[in-house]
């Protein structure tokens, strides 16, 4: 059982992923907050496995409080779902120690599947900021020679390259003229190869080896 805390200023919204997460037998919702002082005096009293957090709220915003939860309790997951994509807040969420960071227009189903991951330690972000995430992760030191263990073909360095600069399968798939059957196979092979599991990582690991363009993101 994934013990979830939300905190969100909106009720509406609060109401609404509660009732999405109910509807799974394998999470259960702690608590709610509705700003970040609530938040670490819930994380602090429940101890649930991980948080959804907002990022805009009166009184103590999402990062502040995901930072003092980072630092106070670095055992719980704290996963940012919010309506921002803008650069300043994605990253400092990240350096505040938040595990991942989706929009809120996730749909539910790959939002419990988020949560979940997360707990067990994988890395969400949304598609439509990984490549901004990552950009930035390739500026913090300059790309190595690619391990020739990994052995890409051309294809398949072309799929790294469209998942590094957020694409889904299906996006990848109207890009380069094939089934999307065919792009989830490749999208495996990738990953197996590289030695990851999702992703993020992934594209991560793309960037710090140099085994794509960083220049086109």
């Amino acid at each position: 059982m994934v013990r979830v805390a939300i905190c969100d200023d909106q009720i509406i919204v609060c109401e609404g992923l509660q009732m999405i997460l109910d509807s799974d037998p394998g999470i259960e919702v702690v608590g709610v907050a509705h700003d970040g002082a609530e938040a670490c005096q819930l994380a602090e009293q429940t101890k649930p496995d991980l948080i959804l957090m907002d990022l805009k709220m009166p009184h103590m915003n999402g990062i502040i409080a995901t930072r003092k939860i980072h630092m106070s309790h670095p055992e719980i997951h704290v996963l940012v779902l919010t309506t921002y994509d803008d650069d300043e807040w994605l990253f400092d969420a990240i350096r505040s120690g938040a595990a991942g960071y989706l929009l809120k227009d996730t749909p539910p189903s790959e939002l419990i599947a988020a949560i979940k991951g997360t707990v067990s330690g994988k890395a969400f972000v949304d598609p439509s900021v990984t490549s901004k995430l990552l950009s930035e992760v390739s500026k913090s030191g300059p790309a190595i020679d690619s391990p020739t263990h990994f052995s890409l073909s051309d294809r398949e360095r072309e799929v790294l390259q469209l998942i590094v600069e957020g694409l889904s399968n299906a996006d990848i798939a109207e890009r380069l003229y094939l089934a999307e059957g065919t792009v989830r196979n490749y999208t495996s092979t990738v990953f197996r190869k590289l030695g990851v599991s999702d992703r993020t990582q992934a594209a991560v690991l793309a960037l710090r080896h140099g085994l794509i363009d960083s220049g086109k993101l």
